[in-house]
């Protein structure tokens, strides 16, 4: 399970950029937003760089 603070994610628009870009990279990756908090965690064989790539390359890198 791997956990990322994502602060550009503020609307549902950016939940489903955020989720699109890591189901891309492993279809089978179960993807829990929290907008309030910020946090994307991810229940996934991909690696944590490869899932924080993602992100970035989408416009939401973590921090």
């Amino acid at each position: 399970m791997l956990t990322f603070t994502v602060p550009d994610m503020s609307c549902g628009h950016c939940v489903k950029a955020i989720t699109n870009a890591i189901t891309a990279l492993d279809a089978g990756a179960k993807v829990t937003t929290d907008l309030e908090t910020k946090v994307v965690t991810v229940d996934t064989t991909a690696e944590q760089a490869a899932i924080a790539a993602a992100l970035t390359e989408e416009g939401y890198p973590p921090a």
